[in-house]
C-alpha cells in the first residue's frame, strides 16, 4: 500500500515535466532544438546578470530564479530545481512563523541591541561625541 502511494505522489510531481513550447515547435526536431538553444541562451543571460547583481547592487537572488523560471518552460531539471527550492522556502517560512523561533528571534535581537547601546555609551562616555570634521590634525 505505501509503495502504491509513493507512486501516485511520484506521478503527481512528475505531472507537467518537459518543455512548455508551442505543439509545432515540439513536432519538428531542428524547431525544436533551436527553441531550446534560445531558451537556454536567454536563462543563462538572466542567471549571468543575476550572479553579477550578488556583490554588486540589485535583487541577484531575484533575478537568479527568474533565470531559472525561464530555464523551467523547457528543461525538466531546472523544473525540478525550482520545485525543490519553492518547498525549502516554504518550510522555512513555516519554521520562520513558529511562535518558539519568533521569540527567540526578538530575544536575540533585543539582545543585541542592548550591547550595542551599551558599546555605543562606554564609547561617548570614554572619548566624547567629536564630529569626524573637527577632529585636529596630530
Amino acid at each position: 500500500m505505501a509503495s502504491n502511494e509513493t507512486e501516485v505522489d511520484r506521478a503527481k510531481s512528475e505531472q507537467g515535466l518537459g518543455s512548455r513550447a508551442p505543439e509545432f515547435i515540439k513536432a519538428r526536431r531542428l524547431l525544436h532544438v533551436s527553441w531550446q538553444v534560445g531558451v537556454f541562451i536567454i536563462g543563462l543571460a538572466v542567471v549571468g546578470l543575476g550572479i553579477v547583481m550578488l556583490p554588486l547592487p540589485g535583487p541577484g537572488w531575484v533575478v537568479i530564479f527568474a533565470g531559472m523560471a525561464i530555464w523551467a518552460t523547457e528543461f525538466v531539471w531546472a523544473q525540478l530545481v525550482l520545485r525543490w527550492t519553492k518547498r525549502k522556502v516554504t518550510e522555512a517560512a513555516q519554521r520562520a512563523l513558529d511562535p518558539k523561533v519568533r521569540r527567540r528571534n526578538i530575544i536575540l535581537t533585543s539582545v543585541g541591541l542592548v550591547i550595542v547601546a551599551v558599546l555605543c555609551g562606554i564609547y561617548l562616555w570614554k572619548f566624547g561625541l567629536v564630529m569626524p570634521w573637527k577632529i585636529k590634525d596630530q
